[in-house]
C-alpha cells in the first residue's frame, strides 16, 4: 500500500460517510420531535383537567351558558389570532368549501360545552369524564352510517367491549337509575357528532380553517343567548374565570402543536390520562367519591379505546409498507 493510499484509508476509518451522518441527524431530529410532541400532549391533558375543574367550580355558581360564553369568547379570540398568524392569513383561513358544515361544527361544540358543564355540576366530574371516554368508540359507530366507513369484526369487538364498560359505569344493577347520567351521555353523543363533522370537513378544508370555525361560530351563536342568562361575575371569581379561558385556549394550542409532530395514533392514547387527572381533581378539590364501578368501567372503556387506536396504527403501517 502506498503512503497516499494509507492516508486515504486512515481518513476513511476516522470519518464515516456523510450519508451516515445524515442518517444519524434524521434519527436525532425525529426523536426530538417525538419528545416535543409528547410534552405538548402532556401539557394539553393537564390543561384539559384544569379547564374541566374550573368549569365545574364556576358552573356551581353561574349559569353554564354564561361560563360557556366566556370560554368561547376567549377561544374565538385565540383561534382568530392563530389563523391570522398562519401562512394563509385570516382571509385564507376563512375560505371554506363546506361553510354550512363548518358553522354546524361550531354550534355543536358550543352545545357540547354547555351540556358538559351541566354534567360536571350535577352528575359529577369524575363519572362524567369516565363516560366521555367512550366518545371515540361512539365515533366509530357513527362513522358507519354517516361517513360510510366499514367496521369489521376485529374493529367492532372493542366497540362492543367499550359499550359494556359504559354499562358498568352506569351501574345498571342499581335499583334506581340516576337520570343525571343522561347529561354526560348526551355530551358524549354531541361531541361524537362534532368529531364526525370534523372528519368530514378535513377532506376539503385545512386544519387552520377547521380550528377557526370550531371557535368563532359557536361564540357568535351563544352571544345571542347568553345575555338572557347574564349574571354579574364577582371580583373574587374573575381569577378562576381567567384561568378557565387560558386553560381552554392553551390546551387547544398545545394539542394542535402535538398533532403537528405526532400521529393521531400516538396522541390519542395519552389523552386517556385525562381520566386519571380529572378523577384526582374531582376527589381532591370537590370531595367526589370514586366507586368500584367507575374505576372498572373507566378501565374497560380506556382499554377498548387504546386497542382501537393501536389497531388503526397497525393498519396504517401495513398500508404504508404495501405502497
Amino acid at each position: 500500500m502506498t503512503e497516499e493510499e494509507a492516508k486515504c484509508s486512515h481518513n476513511q476509518s476516522h470519518h464515516p460517510p456523510k450519508s451516515r451522518y445524515n442518517s444519524i441527524n434524521q434519527v436525532s431530529s425525529t426523536m426530538n420531535n417525538k419528545i416535543s410532541g409528547y410534552l405538548y400532549v402532556l401539557l394539553a391533558v393537564i390543561l384539559f383537567a384544569g379547564r374541566d375543574g374550573f368549569s365545574k367550580l364556576l358552573g356551581e355558581t353561574y349559569p353554564p351558558i354564561i361560563v360557556t360564553m366566556m370560554r368561547l369568547w376567549a377561544l374565538a379570540v385565540f383561534v382568530t389570532v392563530l389563523a391570522a398568524s398562519s401562512p394563509v392569513g385570516l382571509r385564507g383561513a376563512l375560505f371554506t368549501q363546506r361553510p354550512i358544515l363548518q358553522a354546524l361544527r361550531g354550534v355543536l361544540l358550543m352545545s357540547q360545552i354547555v351540556v358538559v358543564i351541566f354534567a360536571f355540576t350535577t352528575a359529577g366530574l369524575a363519572i362524567s369524564q369516565a363516560i366521555l371516554g367512550a366518545t371515540p368508540l361512539i365515533v366509530t359507530i357513527l362513522s358507519v352510517p354517516i361517513l360510510g366507513e366499514k367496521v369489521g369484526l376485529r374493529h367492532g369487538i372493542p366497540v362492543v367491549i367499550g359499550m359494556l364498560g359504559v354499562l358498568v359505569l352506569l351501574n345498571p344493577v342499581s335499583v334506581h337509575f340516576d337520570m343525571r347520567l343522561l347529561l354526560p351521555i348526551a355530551a358524549s353523543l354531541i361531541y361524537a357528532v362534532y368529531s364526525i363533522a370534523t372528519r368530514a370537513v378535513s377532506q376539503d378544508d385545512s386544519v387552520v380553517t377547521s380550528v377557526l370555525y370550531a371557535g368563532v361560530p359557536g361564540a357568535v351563536a351563544i352571544t345571542f343567548v347568553g345575555p338572557f342568562y347574564w349574571t354579574p361575575i364577582h371580583m373574587a371569581d374573575w381569577p378562576a374565570m381567567t384561568a378557565l379561558c387560558v386553560c381552554g385556549a392553551l390546551s387547544q394550542y398545545f394539542l394542535v402543536k402535538a398533532y403537528g409532530l405526532l400521529s393521531a395514533a400516538e396522541v390519542q392514547p395519552l389523552t386517556y390520562l385525562q381520566l386519571v387527572l380529572s378523577g384526582a381533581v374531582a376527589t381532591v378539590f370537590f370531595g367526589e367519591t370514586v366507586t368500584w364501578n367507575m374505576v372498572a368501567g373507566a378501565l374497560i372503556v380506556s382499554g377498548a379505546g387504546l386497542f382501537t387506536f393501536w389497531r388503526e396504527y397497525r393498519l396504517a403501517v401495513r398500508r404504508a409498507k404495501s405502497v
